[in-house]
């Protein structure tokens, strides 16, 4: 793959932005904090503004990888306060696969802007980074998670029983991909 690190991207309602040190607040106060947001989530609930401002600093840390995509969400309207995240969580090289997880604020769900944040994303990782695969799972008492992955052209390929954990503890994995030959594929209908 060609790594490119974390580029600005836009979409209709939304910039797809590197986070900055003055988000801590906003990640905390918007979905860090929210142990409903968190529910299905592999990290924990942020007990503190000091916890979040701990994982924005790693993560401005980290930008200078250029292996590292980690995007605040931010709708135009409002363009200094994230309102969710999206990154790779996970790639392998061997196969050109990289791996999507997000999450946005309760006073978002429901509005299509995960959708539209994670279809932002497919064009840049397979036509400008090179993905053979994109790739995300969800816990099965997420549907709204897979709903938003098959939005975004997602094929549902199984569900992995105990294969998974999140803060419910030991979980099965539903999972989704999208390969390049299908993203381009769809390019020409």
């Amino acid at each position: 793959m060609n790594h490119l690190g974390t580029v600005g991207l836009e979409t209709e309602r939304l910039m797809l932005r590197k986070f900055k040190l003055s988000d801590t607040e906003a990640l905390y106060n918007n979905w860090a904090n929210d142990g409903e947001v968190t529910k299905f989530l592999m990290w924990p609930t942020h007990t503190s503004v000091e916890v979040s401002e701990i994982v924005v600093k790693d993560w401005v840390n980290s930008y200078s990888d250029n292996k590292f995509y980690q995007w605040a969400i931010v709708l135009k309207e409002n363009q200094n306060e994230p309102v969710g995240s999206i990154s790779v969580v996970h790639m392998d090289e061997e196969i050109d696969m990289v791996h999507i997880g997000y999450c946005i604020g309760r006073k978002w769900w429901h509005q299509g802007i995960t959708s539209e944040a994670f279809s932002g994303i497919i064009p840049f990782l397979i036509e400008e980074v090179g993905a053979r695969r994109i790739e995300s799972r969800h816990d099965p008492r997420n549907p709204n998670s897979g709903k938003v992955m098959l939005k975004c052209g997602l094929t549902y390929e199984g569900t992995l029983r105990n294969a998974d954990k999140n803060n419910q503890g030991i979980c099965d994995a539903s999972l989704y991909a999208l390969l390049a030959e299908e993203y381009y594929k769809g390019l020409k209908i």
